[in-house]
This record gives structure tokens, sequence and C-alpha cells, in this order.
């Protein structure tokens, strides 16, 4: 052991940031699981981009903005893209202007899905908040966004 390692029996501290994270990522397991029940095989990051897809002008996005607000690389939306083209939720749809450009695009059987699964998804984020803590929802999702933000 060098002499600045800590013995094995001092006790390391834990910054209450750190753990905050520590609970987050905890949390988000938890509750993904949990959504994973939204029903018709519909897992809550397919619900997401549907949800996405169902806001943008004419129910299309270029991959690099779905990425973008999923918080993801555009490299990790192609790889989610496939199952959901097989199963007609969405549509692949190349740009008639730049050969390098791709769009994603909500197919018919998506938009349906996605408004049939709206109820069932309200709800299990309802219950998933204890009540007592419901009226903070809005603060805490300022937080969560401004943290995405300093983030990138």
């Amino acid at each position: 052991m060098s002499s600045t390692s800590q013995q094995p029996d001092d006790k390391l501290t834990i910054e209450p940031s750190l753990k905050f994270f520590m609970n987050l990522s905890k949390v988000q397991s938890v509750l993904l699981r949990r959504f994973d029940s939204i029903g018709n095989g519909l897992g809550f990051s397919d619900f997401v981009i549907l949800y996405h897809l169902y806001q943008a002008d004419d129910h299309k996005l270029k991959r690099i903005d779905l990425a973008d607000r999923l918080g993801m690389t555009a490299s990790g939306v192609t790889k989610l893209l496939p199952p959901m083209e097989k199963i007609g939720l969405v549509i692949r749809e190349a740009s008639p202007r730049d050969a390098r450009i791709s769009y994603v695009k909500l197919a018919p059987g998506g938009k349906v899905l996605f408004e049939y699964s709206v109820e069932k998804a309200n709800y299990l984020a309802e219950t998933a908040i204890p009540e007592k803590y419901s009226h903070q929802i809005d603060d805490l999702s300022v937080l969560l966004e401004e943290m995405r933000r300093l983030a990138v």
C-alpha cells in the first residue's frame, strides 16, 4: 500500500451529490422496469421515441435531432430503431435533398399504439411518485433539465 491509500477500516466520504446520483441511477433502473409494463410490447424507450415523433412537425425527425432530444448518440438511436421499424412503429425516410440525412417518421401503427399507451404511462408515472411530493414535480423537472444541459 502506498502512503496515500486508506486503510481497509477507514471510512470514505461519499458526498451528498454523489449519493444523489447513485440513488438517481437506482431509481431509473427500477422505473424503467416498471414502465416496461406499458403494454403491447412497448418499452419505455420506445414510448419516449414515439412521444418525440408524435410531437414533431409532420411526425418526423432527423435521427440526429431525435438523438439530441433523447440525450443519446446518433448511433445509440440507430440501434434502437430496427425493432421498432420491424413491427411497424416507425418508418425510415431518406431526405429528398440530401442523401446523407435520414429521418425517422412515426408510422400509423406507432401513432395508434402511442395514443393508446399514454393513459397507462400517465398512470404509471403518477403512481410512482409519493403523493406528499407531487407538488415538487415541476421543481424537480427544472433541476433535471438544468443538470442535463450542464452535462453536455
